[in-house]
C-alpha cells in the first residue's frame, strides 16, 4: 500500500508517522523548515502514548511520488479548490482521497440516492464546482478527526489527546477500500472506524466547531472561557440548536445532548480553538467549510438560523479585515 499525506502539518504527518511504523509506504509532502527537519530527522512524535520517530520519505514535489492508493488530505478545507496542482500527480485510476476536514465536506450530497437533496453542489465549499474538479468526488473518503496534535517544532509533533478517526463512504457502504485504509490505521496504533453514516459524524463534531471556533475569533476566548460565561453559553447553545435543525432537515440526527457536547469542550480546557490559532498567526480563516456551509444549508432546506447568521456576517468581516475577503463571504 502506497499513501501519500498532503499537506504534512501537525495532523498529516502524526498520521504519517503511525502509517510508517506499521509498515506502509508513506510519502509526506510537505514544505519549508518543517519538511527541511523531516528529512534530516524524521518526524519526532510526542506523545502520553509513547514517543516515537518515523523516517518515512519526504518531499514538495508530488510528481516525485506519483500515482498511489490513497491519498490523505491534511489541507485546510479552504485549500483544497486551489490544490489540483498538487493532487494530480498522485492520482491513479484506483486512488482514493481521505478527506480529513473540519464541517461540511464538497461532497456531502453525493451518493444520497433518494434524498431530496442528492448532488446538490454547496457554493460555500465548492464555489462554483472548483473543488469538485480537482478532487472528485467518486474518490472520496469521508473522514473525522478526534486528535488534537500542535507542530511543536519543525519536524516535531506534540500529540496531546485522542486517536479516532472515524472514516465513511459518502453512499453509506463498508467498500474494501476504507477497509483496507482502517486495517492500515489501526496497524500503526490509531483508531479507524467505518462508519456506514460518516454524516453524523460530521454533525457531532461541527456542533462544537460551529459555535466555538468563529466565537473564539471574535473574543479571543479559550474553550473554558466561552463554556464558563453564561451569556457566551447561552449563545454556543443557541448555535447548536439551530445546527442541530440543519441537520435534522438535511436527514441526520446528532446522537449526543448540547449540554453533554458543551461540558465535553469545557473538559478541555483552556484550549484555543484551530481558528483563533490561525487568526494569531495571520492565516486565512476556515470559515466555509465550518459556518458559512451550514448557513447556505439552513437556506436549502428552510431552516431559520438567524444566530448563525448574524455570528457568521461578524466572523466574516473579521476575516475581511484580517486577511482580505473568503471565496465567498457572508450570505
Amino acid at each position: 500500500m502506497r499513501i501519500a499525506i498532503l499537506g504534512a502539518g501537525a495532523i498529516g504527518a502524526y498520521v504519517g508517522a503511525a502509517l510508517h511504523r506499521a509498515g506502509v509506504e508513506v510519502h509526506l509532502i510537505a514544505r519549508g523548515p518543517h519538511l527541511a527537519a523531516i528529512r534530516r530527522d524524521g518526524v519526532q512524535v510526542r506523545s502520553p502514548r509513547g514517543d516515537f520517530t518515523a523516517r518515512a520519505r519526504a518531499t514538495d514535489d508530488p510528481h516525485e511520488v506519483g500515482p498511489v492508493d490513497f491519498v490523505f488530505l491534511g489541507l485546510k478545507a479552504h485549500a483544497y479548490a486551489s490544490a489540483g496542482a498538487l493532487v494530480a500527480p498522485l492520482l491513479g485510476p484506483r486512488t482514493a482521497i481521505v478527506a480529513a476536514q473540519n464541517g461540511i465536506p464538497w461532497w456531502y450530497f453525493h451518493g444520497l440516492t433518494g434524498h431530496p437533496l442528492e448532488d446538490r453542489r454547496i457554493e460555500s465549499v465548492d464555489p462554483g464546482g472548483a473543488t469538485t474538479a480537482v478532487l472528485p468526488v467518486d474518490r472520496a473518503i469521508g473522514c473525522v478527526v478526534y486528535c488534537s496534535t500542535e507542530i511543536e517544532s519543525p519536524g516535531v509533533i506534540r500529540h496531546l489527546e485522542g486517536t479516532r478517526f472515524s472514516i465513511g463512504e459518502p453512499d453509506r457502504t463498508r467498500s474494501d477500500r476504507c477497509l483496507s485504509f482502517a486495517e492500515a490505521m489501526v496497524a500503526g496504533g490509531l483508531k479507524c472506524p467505518v462508519e456506514t453514516n460518516i454524516r453524523d459524524d460530521i454533525w457531532i463534531k461541527l456542533m462544537g466547531n460551529v459555535a466555538f471556533n468563529p466565537l473564539s475569533a471574535l473574543t479571543r476566548a479559550t474553550l473554558a472561557d466561552m463554556c464558563g460565561h453564561p451569556g457566551a453559553r447561552d449563545l454556543v447553545a443557541g448555535m447548536m440548536r439551530e445546527t442541530v435543525a440543519v441537520a435534522t432537515a438535511a436527514g441526520c440526527a446528532p446522537s449526543i445532548s448540547i449540554e453533554r457536547r458543551i461540558d465535553g469542550a469545557a473538559k478541555v480546557g483552556h484550549h484555543k480553538t484551530s481558528t483563533l490559532q490561525d487568526l494569531e498567526a495571520g492565516k486565512e480563516l476556515e470559515l466555509e467549510a465550518i459556518i458559512g456551509a451550514v448557513v447556505e444549508l439552513a437556506d436549502m432546506t428552510g431552516v431559520p438560523a438567524p444566530t448563525l447568521r448574524n455570528v457568521y456576517a461578524a466572523v466574516d468581516l473579521l476575516a475581511r479585515t484580517v486577511t482580505g475577503p473568503s471565496p465567498v463571504g457572508a450570505r
